[in-house]
């Protein structure tokens, strides 16, 4: 009796013509059956932003030989919740793919990154998922030598599966050879934004955001660490934000609640 292969879900932030969901989708063949639900255009630190104002359009398109495709009008998370209710209609992935990236998603970037989200949308649905970010915004960059990491990691999950509620970060680096993988935790870190103002045609000011990622965690376990020394970053990710180590403490606290 035949095994009946592993369906996998390929999303992206890029957009579905972006040469990093091409590369993925393409490693993706080599472990089962891919469909691509991606955004009709850029949708690049959306986070996990959904489209609740307006409708939401899905067409399928005929971009890659033998690749079931479709473009979504939203958000990367929008992608993944159709995906789910719409385009497999009751069978649940086996995986879910996100990227690969052009610009990396470490540290506290995995909290504005669409990539990121569209994986973590994957988690919440039950769906061992992945994310994968490449430190390259070039439209050209160089993503062969990402991919026998992408498919090594890939079916390694499905093959082992990966804890509830919990997903996969991966970045790569933008170096010539890379030393190997890094298990690894997400480096303490922020951005330092700045403003730059403008004034349009029309004499109305307005901004163009701009800034400097700060890092304030020099751990050599970290994500930037290994990026930084040439290795394949891998930072198990998670969705439930409570800071549990915090409980104790409230729990001491006296809360006088004043009477209205």
């Amino acid at each position: 009796m035949a095994t009946k292969k592993p369906l996998i879900l390929v999303v992206n932030d890029d957009g579905i013509t972006a040469p990093g969901i091409k590369v993925l989708l393409e490693e993706m063949q080599h472990l089962g059956e891919v469909v691509v639900v991606a955004p009709d255009g850029p949708q690049s630190g959306m986070g996990h932003a959904i489209t609740i104002g307006k409708p939401l359009r899905l067409d399928a398109v005929d971009i890659y030989p033998k690749v079931e495709m479709y473009k979504c009008s939203g958000t990367p998370v929008d992608c993944v919740k159709l995906a789910v209710n719409k385009v497999f209609k009751g069978r649940k992935p086996d995986l879910c793919v996100s990227g690969i990236n052009h610009g990396l998603n470490n540290s506290i970037n995995v909290l504005y990154s669409g990539t990121m989200s569209a994986a973590v949308e994957g988690a919440i649905e039950g769906i061992p998922s992945i994310g994968f970010s490449l430190d390259d915004f070039s439209y050209d960059a160089n993503f062969e030598y990402c991919r026998p990491y992408v498919r090594g990691i890939a079916a390694q999950v499905l093959k082992n599966d990966l804890p509830k509620h919990s997903l996969l970060n991966v970045n790569f680096p933008n170096v010539e050879k890379l030393k190997g993988i890094k298990i690894c935790r997400q480096a303490g870190g922020r951005w330092v934004e700045e403003f730059e103002e403008r004034v349009d045609p029309h004499q109305r000011e307005y901004f163009w955001l701009t800034g400097k990622f700060q890092l304030e965690d020099r751990g050599e376990d970290t994500d930037v660490f290994a990026l930084n020394n040439g290795y394949v970053s891998v930072v198990p990710t998670q969705f439930d934000m409570t800071a549990h180590h915090v409980i104790p403490e409230l729990n001491s606290w006296s809360f006088d609640i004043p009477k209205s």
